[in-house]
This record gives C-alpha cells, sequence and structure tokens, in this order.
C-alpha cells in the first residue's frame, strides 16, 4: 500500500487517479483548495486543503507520503494556464525542502510537445485554437523546467492527442517523446486508462526523470 498525495482531485483526471489507486487499495490524500467539491468517499481517502503554488504548503502536504501526484492543468479556463509552470516550480521547491523524506513526484503533462510522424510537434499542426496551443505550451515550459531538475524525483505523463472520458480497458502503449498513433493515425487515450497507465508507474516505476507518454 502507498500513501499517495494527488493535487487537483476534483478534476476529470485528478478524480480517475484517486479512484483508481483506492481501487488498488493504496490511502489517498485529496489536496484542493476547496475540499466540499469533492464528491469521492472512501474509508482510505483524505481531504485537506491546500495550495500548489504555495512551496509550503506543497511540503506541509507531501510529507509522510510516498508519492505526491499533480492532476492540476489548464483545461479549466485562462485562469489556469499561467499556474501550469508556477506549479511546477512550487512543487519541487517544497519537496526538496523535505531532503531525504521527499516523496516521488509524478505529474499530469502536455500532449502538445511531443513528437509527429512528420518529425514535428503537436503543437506544430495547423489550425488550434489559441486557447489550446497556451495550454501545450504552459505544459511545454513545466516539462523543460523539470528537466533541469536532478535533485528532485519527478516523472512526467503526456497522454495522447485526445483524452478523454470513457472505458477503462486496462490496455495501453508507452513511447518517450514520440506521439502515439493506430494505425489510422489516431492518437487517443480515456482518463481512466491514462489513471491506470500512473498508477502502473507509481508501482512499477520505470520513468524516473523522464517524461513518457501513454496511448492506444
Amino acid at each position: 500500500m502507498t500513501n499517495i498525495a494527488v493535487f487537483g482531485a476534483n478534476g476529470t483526471i485528478g478524480s480517475a487517479i484517486v479512484r483508481e489507486a483506492l481501487d488498488r487499495g493504496h490511502t489517498v490524500t485529496a489536496v484542493v483548495r476547496d475540499p466540499a467539491k469533492v464528491t469521492e468517499r472512501h474509508a482510505n481517502l483524505t481531504v485537506t486543503t491546500g495550495d500548489i503554488l504555495d512551496a509550503q504548503l506543497v511540503a506541509a502536504a507531501a510529507k509522510g507520503h510516498d508519492v505526491v501526484v499533480s492532476a492540476v492543468g489548464g483545461g479549466d479556463g485562462p485562469g489556469h494556464i499561467a499556474t501550469i509552470k508556477p506549479a511546477a516550480v512550487a512543487l519541487t521547491e517544497g519537496l526538496r525542502t523535505l531532503g531525504g523524506q521527499a516523496p516521488r513526484l509524478i505529474t499530469v503533462g502536455g500532449a502538445g510537445s511531443l513528437r509527429t510522424p512528420d518529425g514535428k510537434q503537436v503543437w506544430d499542426a495547423p489550425g488550434l485554437p489559441e486557447f489550446l496551443l497556451q495550454i501545450m505550451h504552459a505544459h511545454g515550459d513545466a516539462l523543460d523546467y523539470y528537466r533541469t531538475v536532478t535533485d528532485v524525483d519527478w516523472t512526467n505523463i503526456s497522454p495522447a492527442a485526445m483524452i478523454e472520458p470513457g472505458t477503462r480497458t486496462g490496455s495501453y502503449r508507452t513511447a518517450l517523446d514520440d506521439l502515439i498513433t493506430d494505425d489510422d493515425g489516431n492518437s487517443t487515450i480515456t482518463v481512466e486508462d491514462y489513471a491506470v497507465a500512473l498508477l502502473d508507474e507509481i508501482e512499477q516505476p520505470s520513468h524516473r526523470r523522464q517524461r513518457f507518454t501513454v496511448g492506444y
């Protein structure tokens, strides 16, 4: 059993991660700004108030846990995009203060910086809306920052180009920096199977201080 703290636990991806972790028998602390918004109820779930942009509060929430998961992204509106890289910095700085007792950090990334079969990146595709481009580049900036970090045990997990709620199959493929596509060129993953992949990485670490991606 692993003690996991999840920032952004009331979001679409965060809530799926919480459910997957609880279903596997882990203990979870949901770290959110408004505990009333967490509707999940479970004997192994604790809900606490925290702020991912405050390194001291990050350290306080992370202390005593084995893994910290950040499911905070920019999909909830323009005001959230600007928090993606600052959250990465605050998470890192907060965990640093815990020294040798710091938990592992696993963060939900973006697909924009993944390489496509033509050698470009997802965010180079024509016609993408500006809001989506801003989210993609913010995640790219956060990833660039993580790649400078050598004293925190981090992993960044990029979803496929399309991630949305669906069926939990328990199956997925992984790659490092290349977009995963099927035979028809589609790049997809359900939120539920993304959560499966993230929990698999917690239970069997194989991408320490790396970004990897999941898709079908």
